[in-house]
């Protein structure tokens, strides 16, 4: 059976989750089938339709690059509301080569998220709230702590360009439709932090240079809590969904070694790193600069349960 979104006039409503089985989709479902409301969700091969069901959602098969398969979904679904989680990011982190890492997540972010938009158009769903990025992006002048009043920063000219373009992307069209993009910060929890827990375990993933580049955090719960109240409130425009704590990589990244079991991170000087990690590694480690979610707490109505990455660490990630 399925649930319904929840209206003060008690009609009945029915949402759709895009990316229903990646990681924050995992958590969104259930959080979304706990406070009662209708779910459809999609996952991208029938092996994973079980998944979606054991989590109380309607499953269905989508190909977020093909049009006709996410308007036949959305179609079918008659969705009121319309959550855009869809992601293609492999466990495996390739931090050098960021570009390749992320290639399918930028078509996602791109061409799947003017599917879905096309796609809520024809169904006349104008609800439509979608994931974008605040980790270590605010623009690289001034303070460490951004909010949604100061601009991104694109990273132009190092390999991390093409990501942060596809996220500001997905924040321009889909706020120019009516809706809300929720920028989260560096997620992990559960099938997120692998990527980032093994080189650290292993010791490759070092403290670049001072390692003053600030990072914003947020667990995955709590990325999910937001975009239910985004959907509940239609929300509209952008919000930084991230915990309370913006860091420096030479606080965050120890604490993080220490919480897995795993040596204190080696240390290696700028001009040694650029050459082995790529100058977007560099840049996040030295000059990145986290955000605010002020807004978010207070538009939103948003409480964290991870209010800081430490005690996320400490619980989420086992040594």
């Amino acid at each position: 059976m399925r649930a319904k979104f929840l209206e003060p006039e008690g009609d009945d409503h029915a949402g759709f989750v895009a990316g229903g089985t990646g990681v924050v989709g995992r958590h969104l479902v259930p959080q979304l089938v706990a406070r009662g409301h209708e779910v459809t969700a999609t996952a991208t091969s029938p092996g994973r339709l079980g998944l979606l069901r054991q989590m109380g959602a309607e499953a269905v098969v989508m190909d977020g690059l093909d049009a006709s398969s996410v308007d036949e979904a959305v179609t079918k679904a008659r969705p009121d509301a319309i959550a855009h989680e869809m992601t293609a990011i492999g466990a495996k982190a390739d931090m050098k080569h960021m570009d390749r890492w992320f290639a399918t997540t930028n078509r996602l972010r791109t061409e799947g998220t003017d599917h879905l938009l096309a796609a809520a158009e024809a169904s006349g769903v104008s609800n439509v709230v979608a994931q974008s990025y605040a980790g270590w992006n605010g623009i690289r002048e001034g303070g460490w702590v951004k909010t949604e009043d100061d601009p991104v920063d694109l990273w132009e000219g190092t390999i991390a360009h093409s990501i942060m373009a596809a996220a500001h992307y997905v924040e321009d069209v889909v706020v120019k439709a009516g809706g809300a993009a929720l920028r989260f910060g560096w997620l992990y929890g559960p099938g997120a932090s692998d990527g980032v827990v093994e080189p650290v375990r292993k010791r490759q993933f070092p403290v670049v240079g001072g390692g003053t580049g600030h990072t914003s955090w947020v667990h995955l719960h709590d990325a999910a809590s937001a975009t239910v109240l985004a959907v509940e409130q239609q929300a509209k425009g952008v919000f930084n969904i991230v915990d309370d704590e913006p860091a420096a990589a030479n606080v965050w990244l120890p604490y993080l070694a220490e919480a897995v079991g795993a040596k204190p991170p080696l240390k290696v000087p700028s001009w040694l790193a650029g050459p082995l990690a790529g100058n977007a590694v560099v840049g996040l480690m030295t000059e990145g600069r986290g955000f605010s979610n002020a807004k978010a707490k207070r538009e939103l109505g948003w409480q964290l349960q991870y209010p800081s990455w430490r005690q996320g660490f400490r619980e989420s990630l086992t040594s």
